[in-house]
């Protein structure tokens, strides 16, 4: 799969900002980037944050960051546990910190630090003390 957009070293880290940003919590956080040409992405990262399961963690606390860079597009979207507790705000302000970052060719510190800041509000409002079961991978998915 050719990504001119993250290397593999920025890729590796992605996953690794995920693993940080899910420590001593019970949440979930994927990246999918899709490098389609489909017009309706909304639709396609409702369709992938369901066929990567995200729906079925316990909380209902996974979140989805969708990216597709030719197209210009991304979205977030967080299951309704969490949801709840960040209000839409949390979104809208994430989305425009990471869309920021893109327009300066930053695609992957705008991701690393939105993962983290994801990550802070699942230890906020879902803390997980003892051993932490990692109910989805943490590896990037691709479409």
């Amino acid at each position: 799969m050719m990504n001119h957009f993250l290397t593999n070293t920025e890729m590796a880290s992605l996953v690794e900002a995920i693993k940080l940003a899910e420590d001593h919590s019970s949440g979930e956080i994927r990246v999918h980037i899709d490098s389609t040409g489909l017009d309706n992405f909304a639709k396609k990262a409702f369709h992938i944050f369901q066929s990567l399961e995200m729906h079925n963690t316990k909380e209902r606390n996974a979140v989805l960051f969708y990216v597709n860079f030719e197209q210009h597009y991304l979205t977030i979207i967080g299951d309704e546990g969490i949801h709840k507790k960040v209000k839409q705000s949390f979104w809208d302000t994430l989305h425009d910190e990471i869309t920021a970052e893109f327009a300066k060719e930053n695609y992957h510190n705008g991701l690393k630090d939105a993962i983290l800041k994801t990550g802070y509000e699942l230890k906020k409002y879902f803390p997980f003390e003892g051993e932490n079961i990692n109910e989805l991978p943490n590896d990037l998915s691709f479409s």
